[in-house]
This record gives structure tokens, C-alpha cells and sequence, in this order.
């Protein structure tokens, strides 16, 4: 952290003739493990010389916050800077509603130090307006490692296997087998999960980025959805509405043995002290090889009179910075969006997702998370999502989920 903040005194030395700015920043970090991450930006960036101001919206995954923003946006009252997908830039871009960095951007040669998956989603026509925090990966399931010793099981490398060890944690131990809350998003991203490790990653592609409902009718996503309803066997049925840190919550005290989730929950086992290896395992979701993963990213907009400019660029030169992206990313449970940061310090868990962020690219296997926006605009998603998660808090059957998918894909295809 010292560190952090030397760099930020003297990026503000370097600017000292710039007039300090205050910048709203929207976002939905609210977890014990998300807050203690954006802190540490926040407070470099104060001491770069300039004012942050916090505006955290609760809930939703981010669906909160961008019907704030469309509020804030319609009024003409824009924040500086927001929390965003890569998939809703084409709608605020066309609105005439961000602002460019590009400036930040070839001064500190982004282009040279993202990865192409990384930084296309992060321009609106070829300029860049937002800049990237890091990598999450979304295919992981974080086990208890206490529960898991008990029973006597490693952590599996199938789906059978899987279903196994929820079986014995069932009968052997009053631990609850998976935890899980039971919002839309947090079912879409088991789902997504599921379909990646069992249909692969060009039905994944075809589905959730080409919109082709053919894709869905075959039988490989039929057994998605049977895997996906015999899961939801091993879930508490009070789970509707449970928060995804209170689920990680329950794995991290042992009152449950394991939850699918990217891996910010590890930002909650590493807040509550516990270590990788030792207290809980990481293990990416059995079945095909692919790497989904969502980008944290703050895009920035224009302001009233462009009063947030500097800040805005000063912003993004220090998230784009090799030590913020260390600090951060080691306290989120993420990697770095840059491809140039050492990873001396960071866990297994991390190591591990950098090697496979890298080889998967390399083998044309990386997948943009559907259920966190990196793969549709927000109507498309809502729709999808609303299909899925109607299916996991209820008892419809597999073959009427899959059907009712199809129908939401015909009517955008």
C-alpha cells in the first residue's frame, strides 16, 4: 500500500499545475472483500491530489446500478465514472454519453499491454473509454477444505465425481452440500458454468454470443439443464434471495461444503484470513476446457461542462499502473488485465487462472461471461437469464426449460 501511495504522490507532483477535481464514481463493490479492494483505489487516488465520490449501489450484480445510471443519464446529471460491462458500451456510446482516454492510453500503450480480448471490450469505435481493473474467471467452485477432509474426497474432475461427493456430504455430514443464492444472476452463472464444462465452447459461443436457438435444441444442453435440476437438489430451498458473500459466507464457516462462483469470492475467504490450499480449495468446474471470465472495467462519461476531465484521465492512469493492478488484483481474488504484471505473491488460485487465461486464448477457448454482461446488451441478457432462473426456483421440467431458452433465442435471432 505504501507503494501505492508513493506513486500516486508522484503522479500528482507531475500535475500540479492541474486543477484538483471532484469524480463520482458508481459502483456495486459492497462486499467485505470488494470494499477493501476499491479503498485502496480510492485512496490513491485522493492522493493523487483529487476527490472521490463513493456512490455504491447495493444488489443486483450491477442491475441496480445501471438503472441509477439511465436515471442519472436522462436527467442530464451524468457521473464521471462507472462501473460497467463491456457489453452495454455500444448502447452509451451511441448515445453520445462517454467520454475518450485515449490520450492515457497511448501515453501508457494499452494496446501493447491488454490482451485483445481484453481491450476490445473496452472501445466504442475505436477509441478507448474505459479502463480495466482486471480478470475474473467465472468457472471455479470454492470448497471448505474441513468439509471436504471429513468425508475423505478430493476435489472432483467430473460431474459424476461431483455428484458423488454431494451425495456422501448429504449423508455423511449435516453441512449443506452447495451453497448458492437463489438471484437471477447468481442461477445464470451456475448455468453458464454447467453449459461450458458439459456442451462445450461452441455451443457456449453459439448460444450466448451467435443467438443460435438451433444450437440449443440439441441434447447436450438438455443434459445441461438435467445436470443443472439435479444440482439444485443439494441447495437449501429457503435460498431465494440469499446474497452471493452471505453463500460464500456459509462455505467459508463450514455450514456449507462448496459454491460455483467467479472468483471475487476468494477476495471473501482472503478477508476472513483463511488461505488457499489450507482453509478452502479452488477448483475450476469438471468437464470440457474453456475459461470464462468477465472484466472488471470503470467507464468514464461526460460530465456537465467537462468539469471531471482531468480526473478522469488521472484515474485511469492509475488503475493502469503495474503496482495498483498487483495491490488490487491480490485483494479482489482476480488477475491483472495487463500481461506484463509479475504474479511473485499472488496464491495458486491466481497463478493457476493467469496460466489458463493464457493457454486458453492461445487454443481460441476463452468464453465472455453471459450472465455478467460480457456477452449481450442487458434486454438480451434479462431475457435469458429470466428463463434460467425461473427454471432453477422451480420444478419445471429439464425439457420445457430447454424449449422455453429456445423460444427466447428464436425471438432474437
Amino acid at each position: 500500500m505504501k507503494i501505492l501511495h508513493l506513486i500516486a504522490s508522484a503522479i500528482c507532483m507531475l500535475s500540479l499545475e492541474l486543477k484538483a477535481e471532484e469524480l463520482e464514481v458508481i459502483h456495486w463493490w459492497t462486499s467485505g472483500g470488494e470494499v477493501k479492494s476499491v479503498n485502496s483505489l480510492k485512496k490513491m487516488f485522493i492522493s493523487s491530489g483529487h476527490t472521490w465520490k463513493d456512490s455504491k449501489i447495493i444488489g443486483g450484480g450491477g442491475e441496480n446500478a445501471n438503472k441509477a445510471l439511465m436515471q442519472r443519464i436522462s436527467s442530464g446529471d451524468s457521473p464521471g465514472v462507472v462501473q460497467l460491462k463491456s457489453a452495454s458500451i455500444p448502447h452509451w456510446g451511441s448515445m453520445g454519453a462517454l467520454q475518450e482516454v485515449n490520450r492515457t492510453a497511448v501515453n501508457q500503450k494499452w494496446d501493447n499491454i491488454l490482451p485483445t480480448e481484453v481491450s476490445r471490450g473496452l472501445k466504442y469505435k475505436g477509441s478507448y473509454v474505459s479502463v480495466p481493473l482486471n480478470v475474473h474467471r467465472i468457472n471455479w467452485i470454492w470448497m471448505n477444505a474441513a468439509v471436504m477432509n471429513k468425508i475423505n474426497a478430493k476435489a472432483p474432475s467430473s460431474f459424476k465425481e461431483l455428484f458423488e461427493t454431494l451425495e456422501a456430504i448429504k449423508s455423511k455430514t449435516k453441512v449443506l452440500p452447495i451453497a448458492h443464492g437463489g438471484q437471477s444472476w447468481q442461477d445464470a452463472t451456475l448455468f453458464e458454468q454447467v453449459l461450458l464444462a458439459i456442451a462445450g465452447i461452441d455451443t457456449y459461443r453459439g448460444m450466448f454470443i451467435d443467438l443460435d436457438a438451433t444450437v440449443a435444441k440439441s441434447a447436450k444442453v438438455l443434459k445441461v439443464f438435467r445436470v443443472i435440476r439435479k444440482l439444485t437438489t443439494f441447495m437449501a430451498d429457503d435460498r431465494k434471495g440469499l446474497d452471493w458473500d452471505k453463500a460464500t459466507k456459509q462455505v467459508i464457516e463450514g455450514r456449507a461444503a462448496m459454491q460455483f462462483m467467479g472468483d471475487w469470492a476468494k477476495g471473501e475467504f482472503l478477508s476472513a484470513g483463511l488461505q488457499p490450499g489450507r482453509d478452502f480449495i479452488c477448483w475450476v468446474t469438471p468437464g470440457l476446457e474453456g475459461f470464462i471470465y468477465t472484466i472488471d472495467a470503470f467507464a468514464f462519461f461526460k460530465t456537465k461542462e467537462n468539469k471531471s476531465k482531468q480526473a478522469q484521465s488521472q484515474l485511469a492512469q492509475l488503475i493502469m499502473t503495474k503496482e495498483f493492478q498487483r495491490e488490487f488484483n491480490k485483494r479482489k481474488g482476480s488477475i491483472p488485465a495487463r500481461t506484463d504484471v509479475l504474479l511473485n505473491g499472488f496464491d495458486n488460485c491466481a497463478k493457476q487462472s493467469a496460466k489458463d487465461f493464457s493457454r486458453t486464448a492461445n487454443k481460441g477457448l476463452l468464453a465472455p461471461s453471459f450472465a455478467h454482461g460480457n456477452a449481450q446488451p442487458s434486454d438480451i441478457q434479462g431475457a435469458l437469464i429470466e428463463v434460467i432462473s425461473l427454471f432453477m426456483s422451480s420444478s419445471m421440467p429439464p425439457e420445457m426449460g430447454r424449449d422455453r431458452l429456445i423460444s427466447v433465442l428464436e425471438e432474437f435471432e
